[in-house]
């Protein structure tokens, strides 16, 4: 898939040409700098390794030789699962997150998922915009679901959208 996005009008100066990649292991440690960059509790290598091991969906989306963003997501039965979206910090609110959210609900809609599912800090509240705003809904909580500072726990916001 491939998409051109640019915060003005598209001309030859400011069209930004992308497309989305498979993630491979030599793709990792750059990754792993947005990750890093962009999260208080950012996953590890072993939480992407682990992904890539289990078949979990792990897609890229590149502007030439630069991240822009990433998505994990599991298929389940009849549903797909959201385990980790990210735009890198340089990239954010140009509209990539929703990008990333089109091409999510592409795959599993593929794969005959009929919902969508994911959890976001509560705190978060800027990410449950771009998802209420793609169409997600609240539909419960889990306590003490995130890792947060000093041996604290966080609560999560469970969203879901029907495909």
């Amino acid at each position: 898939m491939s998409a051109v996005r640019s915060t003005a009008a598209p001309t030859a100066e400011n069209a930004l040409e992308v497309r989305f990649e498979k993630l491979t292991p030599e793709y990792l440690d750059a990754l792993l700098d947005v990750e890093f960059s962009a999260y208080s509790h950012p996953w590890t290598r072993g939480n992407f390794t682990d992904a890539l091991t289990a078949g979990y969906e792990c897609q890229l989306l590149m502007a030439g030789d630069h991240l822009l963003g990433y998505f994990v997501a599991m298929l389940g039965v009849d549903e797909a699962h959201l385990l980790n979206i990210t735009v890198a910090p340089a990239y954010q609110r140009q509209g990539w997150a929703r990008v990333l959210l089109d091409a999510l609900a592409l795959w599993a809609r593929g794969r005959g998922a009929q919902w969508l599912w994911l959890e976001v800090r509560t705190s978060n509240l800027r990410a449950q915009q771009v998802y209420e705003a793609h169409g997600f809904r609240r539909v419960g909580e889990r306590k003490r679901y995130y890792p947060a500072g000093h041996g604290q726990r966080e609560d999560a916001v469970v969203m879901s959208l029907p495909l």
